[in-house]
């Protein structure tokens, strides 16, 4: 009989439990009412005088240990029901992370410059924070001249020499500078003017110029070029283009597209022409070239520029020039199927 109750101290030392349940079933088995402990203790009465003393003391190691065990699993069991409490499931996927969408004007910047890549257009960046030399001298606007006032400029107060690039052609000044022809490159990026800020007029928005500088190149194939675009871009193969002043091409030109008529949106938008501009171009100014430190004898160009934002207000249908630089997470989720 005590060679039993040790089997069983040795099987209750071994003894470990995964569930409340199982710890539940192994403390009934020994200390339950009718658990083995309790017939140990009844069959005490039948063991010889002189083994009373051992048996005794080994039905209380083996009451000892079964209590010692139940409590101790019971607290690792407690102990491992807190921690997923706190955590959850660790085995759960975690929580599901909601998928981001490009700003508008990240989609069509991407686009033109997709468009213009291949037909070997490469892309330049340059300074928000320009010099008056490469945002308008270079550019054939000499100081005092009377076109700067067709851009109401940032200046910086302590130094009017510095101030924020009212459109992109600076960059353009800068790649000439350091590059020489054949050049083809385009410039998107930010620029800035001092104008009220409305539905369809901001004092920051985004341009996008192009510029092709080479030996032989004509006003023949700067139309080309833009009815090449114009074809990618909006699926519109017709456009116009109407004589204009840029002090830095010469002859230049505003280039509008036939959107047609077929809706009352296309009326509002084209003033019930049909026609809508999309932007300005014309052949590179030899003074321009010459600034540049390229031979305007040797080399001709043109060079073309566009609203970004414009065309993503009439690509997107959008209303208000002001809601692409909110943040308003509900105006920009409606782009997440955009590429």
């Amino acid at each position: 009989m005590i060679d039993k109750i040790k089997e069983h101290i040795a099987e209750v030392e071994a003894f470990t439990a995964t569930s409340k349940e199982e710890l539940e079933a192994f403390r009934i088995k020994y200390l339950g009412k009718k658990g083995l402990l309790n017939e140990f203790f009844a069959a005490f009465k039948n063991v010889a005088n002189d083994q009373k003393k051992e048996f005794g003391q080994t039905i209380n190691l083996l009451k000892n240990k079964a209590e010692e065990r139940v409590n101790s699993l019971k607290e690792a069991l407690e102990g491992n029901e807190e921690t997923k409490g706190v955590y959850g499931d660790l085995s759960r996927p975690g929580e599901p992370i909601s998928i981001g969408s490009r700003h508008p004007i990240s989609i069509v910047k991407n686009k033109i410059i997709d468009i213009f890549s291949r037909i070997g257009f490469n892309v330049s960046e340059g300074p928000e924070i320009e010099d008056d030399w490469h945002n308008f001298t270079a550019l054939n606007l000499p100081e005092y001249h009377p076109a700067r006032d067709m851009q109401d400029t940032f200046f910086i107060q302590t130094n009017p020499d510095i101030l924020l690039r009212t459109h992109t052609s600076s960059v353009q000044v800068r790649y000439m500078e350091n590059n020489k022809p054949p050049i083809r490159t385009i410039s998107p990026g930010r620029v800035y003017r001092n104008e009220a800020i409305s539905a369809r007029s901001h004092c920051f928005f985004h341009q996008v110029e192009g510029l092709y500088v080479d030996k032989g190149v004509s006003f023949a194939d700067l139309k080309q070029t833009l009815q090449y675009f114009t074809t990618e871009m909006f699926g519109k193969s017709e456009i116009r283009l109407r004589p204009s002043y840029f002090p830095f091409t010469e002859p230049s030109a505003e280039v509008d597209v036939y959107w047609g008529l077929e809706t009352e949106t296309d009326y509002k938008m084209t003033k019930g022409t049909g026609w809508l501009e999309i932007m300005g171009c014309g052949m590179v100014d030899p003074n321009v070239l010459k600034n540049c430190g390229i031979d305007p004898e040797v080399y001709s160009g043109f060079a073309f520029g566009m609203g970004i934002d414009r065309i993503a207000l009439l690509l997107h249908q959008i209303p208000d020039i002001r809601m692409l630089s909110e943040n308003d997470v509900r105006f920009l989720e409606q782009f997440k199927s955009s590429l």
